[in-house]
């Protein structure tokens, strides 16, 4: 895993290639690495996601990320979900109402993600 800082952000980036993550259980073997780290915020690779994620009716989606933000915690998913949001409109409406917030956010690439990073204020 790499740890990257942006201004107050310390940011935990998973590894890219590993077994598929979607679980309550995987998100708190994540919860472990990033308290490890010190970081505030955990950048997940669309690829790295088991595509049950993105299907809403598993709930696989709300488990995962309300475990790390129940340990203040951002979860980043970072990549192209073009192609989930097309499939589903409630996946489209939570992805859009979740970038609103500070807690769980879907970014295209790195660069977007260092820019919200850079517009927001430390975590509190």
């Amino acid at each position: 895993m790499r740890i990257d800082d942006h201004g107050p952000h310390r940011v935990l980036h998973v590894d890219p290639v590993k077994p598929r993550l979607s679980t309550e259980a995987d998100a708190v073997d994540l919860v472990g690495e990033a308290y490890e780290a010190d970081a505030s915020a955990v950048v997940v690779p669309v690829g790295r996601l088991d595509p049950a994620f993105f299907d809403l009716s598993t709930r696989r989606a709300g488990e995962f990320a309300q475990k790390l933000v129940n340990y203040r915690l951002q979860l980043v998913v970072l990549g192209d979900i073009g192609r989930y949001e097309t499939a589903s409109a409630a996946f489209r409406d939570w992805v859009r109402e979740s970038n609103r917030g500070r807690h769980v956010w879907f970014v295209p690439d790195e660069g977007t993600l260092a820019a919200r990073l850079a517009a927001t204020g430390p975590r509190g």
